[in-house]
């Protein structure tokens, strides 16, 4: 009997053992998912547990489901999260009722990521220098300012710099502080921003940091700006009527007069740059260099095509826009079940409600075009779209034009076809812009379905995409003034980026909502980035002038990949690199320019007298002697313009650094090879050896090559190295037909 006894309670310890390591396997296997299920129902008998529980009970086949239901949502929306295995989260995603199933992942605090991305994180993480800091003072040509808005609270701020000299002449019911330390008005409105322009790029450069901010629950997180300890003067030079070059020349005299260190300007031309002598920023530049001054200015929105970068002046640092790491889209569930993705900014929730799709002739008046009626492409104008047929629907558009008048026809959301994927925009109504392949597929269930429904869900932000991407619509060079200064300098986080706001504006057209903190894009986000980063640099090497400054953050700068072929992927896209915070306080040397410099660069130009007297605001003379070809200007990047008829080509360029490092120190040069066809550089001497600060030595770099590519340039880097600095400087020649300009 003992041993029966013996062999059954060893049989038992097994069957434990064995059902235990089942047990185990089985909870391996598991992971918590959220099962959201839109809105509760308004039934008075509807118990959202037991219906939840039912639902794991059927999915799983447990009679208990302990162990598996983690939480039930009950109150404000409905829906719980469960422990499944990946065939019982297929199971439960395909069910009636059920919007989405998605995993239950560890998230944490975040920040609005750009200045995060850069490397310049918050608080005692990054090195500042608070006192000079402090003493700096951004002043921002725009659509005005918010004063009453949390990034402009001046709570432990001191009062303004001795050095300020500007005033506070808002108008009617505005006041200024110590961190909002002076605006003025060129629009007979007063310097209140009723756009939300103004206001966003402010606080982008130089905000304070303001905690728990975010667009109706998207981005949430801490705003700020580069130099939150900085000071802020806001000149009012555009209103709804738009941007006028007499308010800008005015704005940068009254600028230069009050004593701002940094100028940051997202304003610009249309697709075409303007001959300097016509180019009021360019003027009014050229004059806050002279002073000393370094003034931002934001590429254009007119990419991707060729010649669309309309600030090309050398004293000025020109900026591109590109991604972060984070983004936003806007998925979309047919009444399939298939799940599309999308790009929008899209604040409003449904609920998980289907709503009836409308497009194409379904949506189409009878007066509308037969032809335009027919193609899903080319309707949602607004002639062509019935009112009673779209009211309570969501259109569907094969592009943006519906978004002009979806809500005015009664459209209950929009789904179009985005042509540029890489950004989402905020809009009026339940929005989301599709791929053209996820479009095409949404096209499909339509043709293929008597009663096409679908509901668009709320925002989703994601991270660690790739990045940095120069965005679709960051303009391009080649610099069509002065062929041999490459533009974009630089390009810096403009993309989906959440900044402060006006409550006066809308956050998009039609758009009745009024916010504090929206989401925009464009270089008009990515200046105030740059802006930012210069006065960052400027707390720590407060004598630099501008040229140095601008050198620094240049020749720093991140490599960046190319994306796509042809010119818009190339230097021409995004200059020198990405910006680089941190690294640019420390450069070791710096290529520099004054007014002088510039000067003789117009010279070489063959500009005339009247012409120059224009821009530099005196009477000037060229001198022969003193003139330079503008490729030997002393710019921090190289770039040629090559003549049709040079297949074999040998072009030299003439530089001189100066050491801001180390006193006694010696760089090597090194080129790394680029984009198109293979280049020969020769740089004489290869090495450059200094013994003091601020000591200067030149070098000559000669560039040979044959059958440049007229829609490939052909680049290298040069790069100078200590064995800590790394001094990058972009190589680029191009050839283009003069017809192509």
């Amino acid at each position: 009997m003992a041993k029966v006894a013996a062999s059954s309670c060893l049989l038992s310890c097994l069957l434990v053992l064995f059902l235990s390591s089942v047990s185990a396997v089985t909870d391996v296997d598991k992971q918590v998912y959220i099962v959201y299920m839109g809105s509760l129902p308004s039934r008075a008998d509807y118990s959202p547990i037991a219906h939840h529980m039912s639902i794991l009970q059927e999915v799983t086949g447990e009679s208990s489901i302990q162990g598996r239901l983690v939480r039930s949502y009950q109150r404000s929306f409905n829906g719980f999260a469960a422990r499944l295995t990946e065939s019982e989260r297929e199971r439960v995603a395909d069910m009636e009722g059920v919007v989405s199933v998605f995993p239950n992942k560890k998230l944490q605090l975040h920040t609005t990521t750009s200045w995060d991305f850069m490397g310049l994180k918050e608080g005692t993480r990054t090195k500042r220098n608070p006192t000079v800091e402090s003493d700096t003072i951004i002043g921002v040509l725009d659509s005005g300012i918010t004063p009453e808005s949390q990034s402009f609270s001046d709570e432990g701020f001191g009062p303004p710099p001795e050095k300020w000299k500007g005033v506070c002449s808002g108008g009617k019911n505005f006041t200024c502080n110590n961190k909002l330390i002076g605006a003025r008005d060129y629009t007979s409105e007063g310097a209140r921003d009723t756009d939300g322009h103004g206001t966003h790029t402010s606080s982008t450069a130089a905000g304070k940091a303001v905690v728990d901010t975010s667009f109706f629950g998207i981005g949430n997180g801490t705003v700020r700006g580069g130099v939150p300890a900085s000071r802020i003067a806001a000149y009012k030079v555009c209103n709804e009527l738009g941007c006028y070059p007499d308010a800008l020349l005015d704005a940068f005299g009254d600028a230069i007069a009050d004593g701002v260190d940094l100028i940051s300007i997202s304003i610009g031309g249309d697709e075409t740059a303007s001959m300097f002598e016509f180019d009021s920023i360019a003027i009014g530049a050229f004059h806050a260099m002279a002073k000393g001054i370094l003034t931002v200015n934001s590429g254009g929105n007119s990419g991707p095509n060729p010649t669309s970068v309309s600030s090309v002046a050398p004293w000025i640092l020109t900026v591109a826009a590109s991604t972060t790491n984070r983004g936003f889209v806007t998925k979309v569930v047919l009444g399939n079940g298939k799940t599309l993705v999308g790009k929008s900014v899209n604040s409003f929730d449904m609920k998980g409600k289907k709503y009836p799709l409308v497009y194409g002739k379904s949506a189409a008046s009878a007066t509308c075009d037969a032809a335009a009626a027919e193609s899903i492409f080319r309707l949602c104008k607004e002639a062509c779209l019935d009112k009673s047929r779209v009211n309570g629907k969501i259109l569907v558009c094969g592009g943006r034009d519906g978004l002009k008048i979806a809500e005015s026809v009664g459209a209950s959301g929009i789904i179009f076809r985005n042509p540029r994927p890489d950004v989402a925009h905020v809009h009026p109504l339940p929005a989301s812009g599709l791929l053209t392949e996820d479009f095409e597929s949404l096209v499909t269930y339509l043709e293929s379905t008597n009663s096409p429904q679908a509901t668009i869900l709320k925002t989703e932000t994601i991270f660690n995409r790739t990045s940095p991407v120069i965005a679709s619509f960051s303009s391009r060079g080649p610099n069509t003034i002065a062929v041999d200064i490459l533009k974009p300098d630089i390009t810096a986080p403009g993309v989906e980026i959440l900044a402060a706001y006006s409550p006066d504006g809308a956050p998009s057209k039609n758009d009745i909502r009024h916010v504090k903190y929206s989401v925009l894009s464009g270089t008009s986000m990515s200046c105030p980035h740059v802006a930012g980063v210069a006065a960052y640099v400027k707390t720590f090497n407060p004598k630099w002038s501008p040229s140095m400054i601008q050198s620094a953050i240049m020749t720093t700068a991140w490599p960046v990949n190319a994306t796509g072929t042809g010119i818009a992927s190339t230097e021409f896209a995004y200059g020198a690199g990405h910006v680089d915070p941190i690294a640019a306080v420390n450069p070791g040397l710096v290529y520099e320019l004054d007014k002088a410099d510039h000067i003789a660069f117009l010279c070489g130009m063959n500009y005339t007298s009247e012409d120059l007297k224009v821009i530099c605001g005196e009477t000037v003379t060229c001198l022969e002697e003193k003139e330079i070809l503008p490729r030997n200007l002393n710019y921090p990047s190289m770039s040629a313009k090559l003549s049709g008829s040079d297949s074999n080509f040998t072009v030299t360029f003439n530089r001189t650094l100066t050491n801001v490092g180390t006193p006694s120190s010696t760089y090597t040069s090194k080129v790394v090879a680029g984009h198109g066809s293979e280049l020969s550089v020769k740089v004489t001497p290869s090495v450059l050896s200094f013994k003091t600060v601020n000591e200067k030595q030149s070098f000559e770099v000669t560039v040979t090559g044959n059958d440049v590519d007229s829609e490939v340039p052909s680049s290298a880097n040069l790069i100078w190295s200590d064995g800590i600095h790394n001094v990058r400087s972009p190589i680029v020649v191009y050839s283009y037909t003069n017809d192509e300009y």
